[in-house]
């Protein structure tokens, strides 16, 4: 848009639709609503700017802006009807808000003049996301559009990352108002201080057995990840990551020592409680890097780094030695520029580390035709190495973290909330953003019916994610715990499913069926062959709950007081 058209009155669905564009949005996703019927004809006309992605389901929606947010670090983008679309649309802002990933949730609202009547599908949004967003605003003046997007997206990208939700109301869109575009603020970002870098250095270097863990998504650039790759490879330090966080490190890096999260190796957990420095770099160590707040006392007995883009996390749980406020890329870059450590003294302890890491990576002779561990590393040799990786929640996310190492050049996106649905959208939006990566969606039989009707949405935009469904005929986290607990008391987690590869062949997409280990490598070729959206359904032993446990050997395991 000229600068002389930008001061021509305009209706508000049009200045709202100008704001996204003057804020760099390249891919909005929608489930469209007569709420917001003048922003999406504001989008109709700015179609050469902005691709609006038509998905199925709001949370759909939110998770594949969610992924785009995580692959871009800009904020995703996702339009939602009032009431119930707003309603299915925060399971994905609470995605974003746990993840760190920037969002701006846009959702339709009743004309402002019928406020507190409870109008058709009137909610108040401010108390509805004030839990789970860094910010909730509303518009009813259409002058007030471009102040309040920026605004929006300034808050979405600042500090710790996260969702904002903008609620608009329907006469405001459909108003006129003479107002210019905002760009996006000029903020250079917050670097380390001096003194800091240098009291972690003086620190580094009296360690005897330190340990690094990476956390952090969106706020990560490639430049970010190849510098602090650099620092810590120039040290020898052993790298651990947080949750879902295995696209931060090179998992075939022999400094590289596991995962930190759900199923962390217990090698990896009794080695991080033995550090003597622990250097959090992006991570909040939250409930899961932390075993459940076990790792360390809160009063600072070990002695941590954290390095953080907002200080308000900073302590926030775990008292630190040093706290550094710092973008991630910013440090990252300072910290490369750091002379290394002169003698380190853990090249044995790293050593320890990794061969736990190896160990514990090495494919157990798992009964019956498909060892799963087994056919995931054949998959992983012949995966491109730009390959992007989304997981859904459940216990086969395990079997990929456990035995996959994901590569330099790989992308690994999953909700660390335990969001099940995430996956399957969150492929598609992968593959929307990079149309010339492989994309694998991980998911459970679980998840896959959750959100998998947005395989629609890959063939309507025509998009070719590999959708690999774990099947097992249960809900096994949720299984594995009732084994624990209430042995052989089988109650609302069985499932009954359809058959999911001629499911996708109904939409007109290949299917293939996996049930011996040597299948799934072929099966991937044929579906990367196919060029279609592709589904795998690999039929999992039910028995093998987990990937260290069967049933019987969680029931044996029970103490019999809990058989009463």
């Amino acid at each position: 848009m000229t600068e002389a058209a930008a001061v021509e009155a305009r209706l508000g669905g049009h200045i709202l639709a100008d704001a996204l564009v003057a804020q760099g949005v390249t891919h909005a996703f929608c489930v469209p609503g007569e709420s917001y019927l003048d922003l999406l004809d504001g989008l109709y006309a700015r179609r050469n700017r902005i691709e609006l992605v038509t998905c199925r389901f709001e949370a759909g929606a939110v998770h594949m802006a969610e992924a785009y947010g995580k692959l871009t670090g800009r904020p995703g983008v996702a339009l939602v009807t009032r009431g119930p679309g707003a309603c299915h649309a925060a399971i994905g802002v609470h995605v974003a808000f746990q993840d760190s990933t920037p969002l701006v949730l846009i959702v339709g609202q009743i004309p402002f003049e019928e406020t507190d009547r409870e109008s058709f599908q009137e909610v108040d949004y401010r108390k509805m996301f004030a839990p789970l967003a860094k910010w909730v605003t509303q518009i009813d003046d259409a002058a007030r559009i471009p102040e309040l997007m920026a605004h929006a997206f300034d808050v979405a990208t600042s500090g710790r990352p996260g969702p904002v939700v903008v609620a608009i109301s329907e006469e405001m869109q459909r108003s006129m108002a003479v107002v210019p575009d905002l760009p996006p603020a000029h903020v250079l970002p917050a670097h380390p201080a001096p003194a800091a870098l240098d009291e972690m250095m003086a620190r580094l270097g009296k360690a005897q057995r330190p340990l690094v863990v990476l956390g952090g998504g969106a706020g990560w650039s490639a430049q970010g990840k190849a510098d602090i790759r650099d620092f810590l490879l120039a040290n020898d330090l052993p790298v651990a990551v947080s949750f879902r966080r295995m696209g931060l490190f090179d998992g075939t890096s022999p400094n590289y020592v596991g995962d930190l999260g759900v199923g962390a190796d217990a090698a990896l957990v009794r080695k991080a409680k033995e550090c003597d420095l622990f250097l959090a770099i992006g991570t909040r160590i939250g409930e899961t890097v932390s075993q459940g707040y076990t790792l360390f006392d809160m009063a600072g007995s070990t002695p941590i780094i954290h390095v953080y883009p907002d200080q308000a996390e900073i302590g926030r749980v775990y008292r630190p030695a040093l706290g550094i406020t710092s973008d991630l890329n910013a440090f990252a870059a300072a910290a490369k520029a750091l002379p290394k450590v002169a003698k380190p003294a853990w090249s044995g302890w790293r050593a320890e580390l990794r061969a736990a890491r190896e160990a514990q990576a090495k494919a157990p002779d798992y009964a019956g035709p498909l060892n799963l561990a087994t056919a995931l590393q054949a998959l992983e040799a012949v995966l491109p190495p730009d390959t992007i990786f989304t997981t859904d929640a459940g216990n086969f996310a395990t079997w990929p973290q456990r035995f996959m190492h994901v590569g330099a050049g790989q992308d690994f996106l999953g909700p660390t909330n335990g969001a099940m649905g995430y996956s399957v959208p969150a492929a598609i939006g992968a593959k929307i953003v990079h149309p010339e990566r492989t994309v694998i969606s991980f998911v459970g039989d679980g998840g896959m019916l959750m959100t998998g009707q947005e395989m629609a949405t890959a063939f309507h935009h025509k998009v070719a994610p590999i959708i690999m469904v774990f099947n097992n005929g249960m809900y096994g986290t949720i299984r594995m715990h009732q084994e624990r607990h209430y042995p052989a008391r089988v109650s609302g987690t069985q499932l009954t499913n359809p058959d999911f590869a001629r499911l996708i062949e109904s939409f007109g997409g290949h299917g293939e069926v996996v049930e011996a280990t040597d299948q799934l490598v072929p099966a991937f070729q044929r579906a990367v062959a196919s060029g279609k959206p592709a589904l795998i359904e690999v039929r999992t032993n039910p028995e093998q709950v987990t990937n260290r446990s069967t049933i019987a050997e969680l029931r044996a395991q029970t103490k019999p007081a809990a058989r009463t």
